[in-house]
């Protein structure tokens, strides 16, 4: 998984060709696609797919890129992101092997690659696709990623939204009710959750990095303040039992997104009140204001470091 790597796999980390029936129509007609995509599809391609049963219907997969949640039934299959383009085939297995079904729906969390380069082969194989409106601005338009020093170019047509909403939507779907909601501009501005109401299983995207520092898009408006907030308001939507989805890490519940938010939020004070008695980011960096949580928290691909520095240029 993604959040999982080790820092020297994650410098390699982007988008990369796969086997020949795995790549997507669009690859060869689009030559600007970032070194670090590439690779990210190198290592996915070879990385298998985990299976978990959550509820009688309801599945996490795992792989190299973001968790994602498959809802089985009569009316079809839904899914909830699509991983790189090179474990298409793979996610594909997985799903029946859970299930006999037709694809339905997939749903997009938010728009970065690791969650939506599979875009276009789920929908080659049926599923239609809906996400936030912001979601699809950013897949049909050029992205820069200021943190990875990267301009990613608009996905093909095959791979947008084609049913978007802005602040919330319900859907009934084989025999659950689902909840989405739009989080303000939390690690994007194009973040949702997913709450099976039923089946107790929500769906947080990347507002939760389980077990580790996370990463915060401020080019596309994330900030410390709005992932503390969805924290918030993901924990007032969980019970004891929820079992609750990070975008990368292991399978959580509600005790450690509690630890998670309590994490960010000390952070961001103690960085904030460096920054108000004029302290620069590097002087800020260099007083070390996670040095007590890093024991527990310094365990992905962000330094200690990276993630002050991103608090302290989005509070």
């Amino acid at each position: 998984m993604f959040g999982a790597l080790n820092r020297r796999r994650f410098v390699q980390f982007g988008l990369a060709a796969g086997a020949a029936t795995l790549v997507p129509r669009w690859l060869s007609a689009q030559a600007a696609v970032p070194q670090r995509i590439a690779d990210g599809r190198k290592i996915a391609e070879t990385t298998p797919i985990k299976t978990t049963r959550l509820a009688d219907n309801a599945f996490l997969l795992q792989g190299f890129g973001g968790n994602m949640v498959l809802q089985t039934g009569p009316e079809g299959h839904l899914l909830i992101d699509s991983s790189f383009s090179t474990s298409v085939q793979k996610v594909l297995a997985a799903i029946n092997a859970a299930s006999s079904g037709t694809p339905h729906t997939l749903i997009n969390t938010h728009w970065h690659y690791d969650h939506t380069d599979g875009n276009e082969g789920m929908h080659d194989a049926g599923f239609k696709i809906l996400a936030h409106t912001k979601t699809r601005e950013r897949l049909s338009t050029p992205q820069v990623v200021n943190f990875f020093h990267m301009t990613v170019p608009p996905d093909p047509a095959g791979s947008w939204p084609t049913t978007t909403f802005d602040d919330a939507m319900h859907l009934w779907h084989n025999g659950d009710a689902l909840e989405l909601q739009h989080f303000d501009p939390a690690h994007t501005d194009t973040d949702i959750f997913i709450h099976f109401k039923d089946a107790d299983v929500l769906h947080v995207g990347d507002t939760w990095f389980n077990g580790m520092y996370p990463f915060i898009d401020e080019s596309t408006a994330g900030n410390i303040g709005g992932m503390i907030e969805a924290n918030k308001k993901a924990l007032a939507r969980s019970g004891p039992n929820t079992k609750i989805i990070p975008g990368h890490g292991p399978l959580g519940n509600k005790s450690q997104l509690q630890q998670f938010h309590d994490m960010l939020s000390a952070v961001r004070d103690r960085v904030a009140t460096l920054k108000t008695h004029g302290a620069s980011e590097q002087e800020v960096i260099a007083k070390k204001p996670t040095a007590d949580f890093d024991p527990i928290w310094n365990k992905g691909s962000f330094t200690p470091d990276q993630f002050v520095g991103i608090c302290y240029r989005t509070i």
